[in-house]
């Protein structure tokens, strides 16, 4: 996306544990990973720009992280099917100044039928995605309201962040315009 809009990027994947702690909170979850990946790539790429992120889908406080099989990945769109729940996406940008925040959207979700459900996990788009769900593909179709940011739920708050770097004086779009 940042690329997209014009924003320069070199992608460094953090290696970094994602594991949940028992009771934390979905957001404070995202905002921990994300600041880990942070400070694993500045502290490798000093006096660079360094933006990370991590987005997580909740339903009654519960975290859908990844899915790990297809089995998975059906249960966690039953789940879904028919109910509304949150994405919570977090950034942190690090370098000689630092922003971060968590972007937070509601997802109504249609009810989806077994079938439609069997389909989408044969598809394989579920793999790698937080609540087995891709909206920028196959799964929009699933996707009858939002209630925010849709770049958030593809996975970075795409206006926040460009916000964010023309704050700190980072690289930034030509088409983020100004931020009332």
């Amino acid at each position: 996306m940042l690329e997209r809009v014009g924003v320069p990027i070199e992608v460094v994947p953090a290696d970094v544990d994602e594991g949940e702690r028992a009771g934390e909170d979905p957001r404070a979850y995202v905002e921990r990973i994300a600041h880990a990946k942070a400070r694993a790539i500045a502290d490798r790429m000093p006096g660079r720009w360094v933006l990370a992120a991590d987005t997580t889908v909740t339903i009654d406080g519960a975290i859908l992280a990844k899915a790990a099989t297809g089995d998975e990945a059906a249960a966690m769109l039953r789940r879904l099917s028919g109910r509304v729940h949150q994405v919570h996406t977090a950034f942190v940008l690090a370098g000689p100044a630092e922003r971060a925040a968590v972007v937070t959207t509601d997802v109504v979700m249609i009810a989806m039928g077994e079938g439609a459900i069997a389909e989408y996990v044969a598809s394989g788009e579920w793999r790698d995605k937080a609540g087995a769900y891709a909206i920028q593909g196959i799964a929009a179709a699933f996707v009858r309201e939002l209630r925010g940011s849709v770049t958030n739920v593809i996975g970075l708050p795409l206006v926040e962040v460009l916000a964010a770097l023309r704050e700190v004086g980072a690289p930034s779009s030509p088409y983020g315009g100004s931020v009332s």
